[in-house]
């Protein structure tokens, strides 16, 4: 039951998930509005590609710092309100951004937004396993989708604010005051979850949260990869024409943001090892496709196949480890977290030393090494 003063009591469960829903959304969103504006943060502030490279550093060391806090505070208030605020500071850093004049602010206002990032990430996702648990079935990977979507609306609107020449401070400014509504009209409806005292917040993590960890490591090297060195890939190694160079990662995160609303089907019918098992083989595949047959339409099939993969391992991990028996769900998740995005920090730059040393084909067969990793973990995890 979600009651709100002066509202009449509602007894669907779908508000709840309508209001979780509208969070991911707005979380990627708020996203998305930086990763659109990157190019002309750099030009703007005259940044090599090496210097934009050690700036960006700073968003990961914002959210791995906030990792423990996140992991303490959410026992403390609840993932409802520890998500309300980090929201809208999530939101009000993205401004910071905007209004940064030289590489100090702008280091200073990255590492504020990772921090917040994480903070958003860790109670939004424990409000999703909330919503799961009331449902009965698979919905976390659905959720997820969302906040591709909004990726998608986000780099559309950045688009549209590039085209018309709108400095990143208003366009900034614009997606504050969509979130802040978005924030009001959704927070009357989550669920608070606050525990007091149910235990230690600080505890080893479980085998089964290690190897559920691991998995999520595997997989975000995979994802970070992508996300990094796709548009490289196709320039450097498939040849492509100047204007499909971004068609590989387009596909990847077409399919990445599809897969998300299809995973929770196949989790509920076939389990969530098999999803798994399954999403691993897939990453793996089509990394391979991409590098023995290095063409424009054989490499897009392949990237087409790394999206959807990739797409349901991380919300499939969060939700096993929100039903952890031995941690509360904010600290499972933000345990789960810590190793998993590790993945995406070191994976990376890995590739880029191997193809160094090799080739960046090369440095690819490594990465689905890694999806092959995900398909044996959890065959052995018992999930």
């Amino acid at each position: 039951m979600i009651d709100s003063p002066g509202l009449p009591v509602l007894t669907s469960k779908k508000a709840l998930r309508i209001a979780v829903g509208a969070m991911f959304f707005m979380a990627g969103l708020s996203f998305s509005s930086w990763a659109s504006r990157i190019a002309t943060v750099q030009q703007t502030m005259g940044l090599s590609d090496a210097g934009l490279g050690a700036v960006l550093f700073s968003l990961p060391v914002g959210l791995m710092c906030s990792l423990p806090f996140s992991g303490w505070i959410i026992t403390k208030i609840g993932s409802k309100k520890l998500l309300i605020s980090a929201l809208v500071l999530y939101a009000l850093a993205l401004v910071c951004l905007g209004m940064a004049q030289n590489t100090f602010q702008l280091i200073i206002c990255l590492v504020c937004f990772g921090f917040c990032s994480n903070a958003v990430n860790i109670s939004v996702n424990t409000q999703a396993v909330i919503t799961e648990e009331l449902y009965k079935k698979p919905i976390l990977a659905s959720f997820h989708g969302l906040w591709s979507l909004a990726g998608f609306a986000g780099a559309g609107i950045g688009t549209f604010m590039i085209a018309k020449g709108i400095a990143p401070f208003h366009h900034f400014l614009l997606m504050l005051v969509v979130i802040i509504i978005g924030v009001i009209a959704a927070a009357r409806y989550l669920k608070d979850d606050k525990v007091a005292s149910s235990g230690p917040v600080f505890v080893m993590p479980d085998h089964s949260l290690i190897k559920l960890g691991v998995i999520a490591f595997c997989s975000m090297i995979c994802e970070g990869a992508m996300f990094d060195w796709s548009v490289i890939y196709f320039k450097k190694v498939v040849l492509a024409p100047t204007a499909l160079v971004g068609i590989g990662f387009t596909t990847f995160m077409f399919t990445m943001a599809g897969g998300r609303f299809v995973a929770d089907w196949f989790a509920h019918r076939y389990g969530l090892k098999r999803t798994l098992q399954v999403s691993g083989s897939l990453t793996a595949t089509g990394l391979l496709i991409a590098v023995a047959f290095p063409y424009v339409y054989t490499a897009m099939a392949g990237f087409l196949l790394v999206g959807a993969g990739v797409s349901s391992v991380v919300p499939m991990v969060y939700s096993a480890a929100g039903k952890s028996k031995t941690m509360q769900p904010g600290v499972a998740l933000a345990a789960v977290s810590t190793i998993g995005f590790m993945g995406f920090l070191v994976g990376p730059p890995i590739i880029g030393f191997i193809a160094g040393i090799a080739t960046l084909r090369a440095s690819f067969v490594l990465i689905a090494a890694m999806g092959i990793s995900v398909v044996v973990v959890s065959t052995k995890a018992r999930i």
